[in-house]
């Protein structure tokens, strides 16, 4: 029987991971190539052979998404295999066609197919929509666990912007390990917050691999935490299963693949955002959960937020820098910069992009919707580079930030600046201890 010939088309993430647990083993399935979407200058690079497999010496190439139809012709496709997050049915749907139109299967892979299952309990976090509040959520639950004594040991959705290889297996529990994994702001934005609280945390590449590093390391692991990224469901077969979802954003909850996965295989949702968000979409949000999912535990939330110097914000015309992928894939136009400049009394929010220069001018002509937010993009150090001359060119009396991570230790902000941070603070009940109470008795043995 002739091997069927497949196309991955990805983002440098999940169609790593569906090609490692799917077809890298599979003698009757050739993978021939991967394809790249929304990450800058990943395509032209090859998955390589150490990664791949005894079936695939050459490891296999990567070209961009946008050569998709000739890549189908040139290599006589049977299969496209669709394996990258956070995009509208429309989107999809769209990609889907022109993959028809050339001649090939498309392909969405469940989690039958690309689930791992753990030795230890599993939490995952999910989301409807890029910048929901998973990593809020997360911390939240983290704390909760900790208190009972519990070693978390968190592992992140992939992010391998450089030497795959290198990044196979990588373990984060000191700022300096950033340094160590050459991380983008990206990354860090993900990673320092865990490490700050003191936990330990692992990502990169092969996430079998991750998974048994995880279970063994040596600090203790009593549970994993499935730390997601976009709008993804997890690659390892989770005991609880929680999603945030965003009433910013209400009824993208049912409309944006891979998202409503997350929501209709969640045991517990989280309403976040509560706290500055209109009444009637909150409404339309709990209507659409109760349609998709209605044994699930719904929390409400607020995402609080607290400013390190308010004078730097009151009465100043102020540049808002928030994070990157947020503003651009997940399609937010406020975040908690924002809320922060207009609670503590901005005279003007400054538009940035006037002044954008390079790889972020850029950013904004594919994202022309951002509107008066600055994306702290920085993939590489071109585009380190390009928001540092950004930020610096700005025409404004004070820079807010509003990043998960400490943005002046990456680059050099001479203008006056304060940094937001926002937590998840739960309304009522039920809570995230009561969510997570017959977890934490499974975990400890009860």
């Amino acid at each position: 029987m002739a091997q069927k010939k497949i196309i991955i088309i990805g983002a440098a993430g999940r169609d790593f991971h569906n090609f490692n647990t799917t077809y890298r083993e599979d003698p009757s399935c050739k993978v021939e190539a991967f394809t790249a979407a929304q990450i800058p200058d990943i395509a032209g690079r090859k998955y390589p052979a150490a990664l791949a497999g005894s079936l695939y010496p050459e490891g296999i190439p990567i070209y961009p998404q946008e050569e998709l139809e000739n890549l189908i012709k040139d290599l006589d496709a049977d299969e496209c295999v669709f394996s990258y997050s956070d995009l509208p049915y429309n989107a999809v749907m769209s990609l889907s066609a022109r993959v028809n139109a050339a001649g090939a299967a498309f392909t969405l892979l469940g989690h039958k197919n690309t689930m791992l299952k753990s030795t230890k309990p599993v939490i995952a976090i999910g989301a409807s929509r890029t910048g929901c509040g998973k990593s809020q959520t997360s911390c939240r639950v983290m704390e909760i666990l900790m208190k009972q004594g519990l070693k978390v040991i968190a592992i992140r959705h992939p992010m391998p912007y450089g030497d795959l290889e290198a990044q196979k297996v990588q373990r984060f529990a000191a700022l300096e390990d950033l340094q160590k994994h050459k991380c983008t702001i990206e990354e860090m934005e993900e990673y320092e917050p865990h490490i700050i609280r003191g936990n330990v945390i692992y990502a990169g590449v092969d996430y079998e691999a991750i998974l048994r590093a995880a279970e063994n390391d040596p600090s203790g692991c009593d549970v994993i935490l499935w730390d997601g990224g976009n709008n993804d469901f997890p690659f390892y077969k989770p005991d609880l299963m929680i999603t945030v979802v965003d009433p910013h954003r209400a009824g993208h909850e049912l409309s944006y693949y891979p998202g409503e996965v997350t929501l209709r295989i969640a045991d517990a949702v989280v309403i976040n955002k509560i706290d500055s968000a209109d009444f009637n979409d909150i409404l339309v949000l709990r209507s659409n959960i109760e349609k998709a999912n209605p044994k699930a535990v719904v929390v409400d939330a607020a995402s609080t937020i607290s400013v390190e110097r308010p004078e730097i914000i009151r009465g100043k015309r102020v540049l808002v820098i928030e994070d990157g992928p947020t503003l651009t894939h997940g399609e937010m136009k406020i975040g908690a910069g924002i809320v922060a400049a207009k609670r503590f009394g901005a005279a003007e929010i400054i538009d940035p992009r006037p002044y954008a220069v390079g790889k972020l001018a850029e950013t904004f002509k594919i994202y022309p919707n951002i509107g008066n937010l600055l994306p702290a993009m920085g993939y590489g150090e071109e585009q380190i580079r390009d928001l540092n001359e950004t930020i610096e060119r700005t025409d404004c009396d004070s820079v807010v930030i509003a990043t998960p991570i400490d943005l002046k230790r990456i680059v050099n902000i001479s203008k006056p600046s304060t940094r937001v941070a926002y937590s998840l603070q739960e309304i009522g009940h039920p809570d995230m201890e009561d969510v997570l109470e017959g977890f934490i008795k499974k975990a400890k043995g009860g």
